[in-house]
């Protein structure tokens, strides 16, 4: 692809990516980009060919009738968008793809080699896991970064984890070795209310990504929709005695002291955030 394939000037640019399937629980992460491809009105960059990385009988192509109703297929196809936030002066990648199920090295190794080309300086890779946290307290979000400078601005821990990883872990790892800055960062669903979609969890994600590039990111409707998300998840647990329980249980293991929402480094990165958009208000 790359070697045929000529990229547009772009300035200074920025990559975000997320994967459907085993790191997008709730569709948190995906959602993300699929938030700002449509927020910034980004424009199709490249599209990788789907019969290199996908078993088509595990990811198998849906069928569809078109606006002019012509049916279709549609392949699980990598898409990778480009965008000029407003108010930046910085382009920005966004690529979105369902997690590939072969030659994984290819992939990253070609989605790398594309970074590398377009001069892209940082890679952030977003993902979602069930977790064991109660719905009425802010979705936590972990990460890395392969940059310690970035890594301690972000409050980001090493991680220790060792077992089996996405294909988010091979991307980053892949793009650091090329000496790009690669941030990973997850945020932990309630494994009780996993149904997507979970605006509330994208929403946590989003505010992370913007602390990561120091780019102010537009919420559009996704705050509205996490608070529906949120009355919804109240109500499911007023209706039922044992999630009511099992919820009582798990917001007495985290007093509001631990979470890191409450420290004093959060409500600085919230009220830079609050900056960043009043800057970028048109209003």
């Amino acid at each position: 692809m790359t070697s045929e394939f000529l990229l547009p000037p772009l300035n200074d640019p920025w990559m975000v990516a997320a994967f459907e399937g085993w790191n997008d629980a709730a569709d948190a992460a995906s959602s993300v980009v699929e938030h700002l491809v449509q927020a910034w009105d980004a424009q199709v960059l490249t599209e990788l060919d789907p019969e290199d990385f996908y078993d088509f009988q595990v990811n198998r192509p849906h069928a569809h009738a078109n606006e002019h109703g012509v049916r279709e297929i549609v392949w699980p196809t990598p898409t990778i968008w480009v965008a000029t936030p407003p108010g930046s002066q910085r382009d920005v990648l966004l690529l979105r793809a369902p997690e590939p199920n072969i030659r994984w090295k290819s992939f990253c190794g070609l989605i790398v080699k594309l970074a590398g080309l377009a001069g892209v300086s940082e890679l952030v890779t977003l993902g979602a896991l069930l977790a064991d946290t109660p719905h009425t307290r802010p979705v936590p979000v972990t990460g890395s970064s392969s940059n310690p400078e970035i890594a301690e601005r972000l409050a980001l821990q090493s991680s220790n984890y060792t077992g089996p990883v996405g294909i988010t872990a091979i991307l980053n790892h892949l793009a650091a070795l090329e000496g790009i800055d690669a941030v990973s960062l997850w945020a932990a669903v309630p494994h009780y209310v996993a149904e997507p979609p979970c605006p509330k969890a994208s929403l946590a994600l989003l505010g992370a990504l913007e602390d990561a590039v120091g780019v102010a990111l537009p919420q559009g409707d996704l705050e509205e929709l996490a608070e529906a998300w949120q009355r919804g998840a109240d109500e499911l647990a007023e209706s039922d005695a044992e999630i009511a329980e099992y919820v009582s249980e798990l917001e007495s293991e985290r007093s509001t002291a631990e979470l890191p929402e409450a420290s004093g480094d959060a409500i600085a990165r919230e009220f830079e955030r609050y900056l960043r958009r009043r800057n970028t208000d048109p209003d």
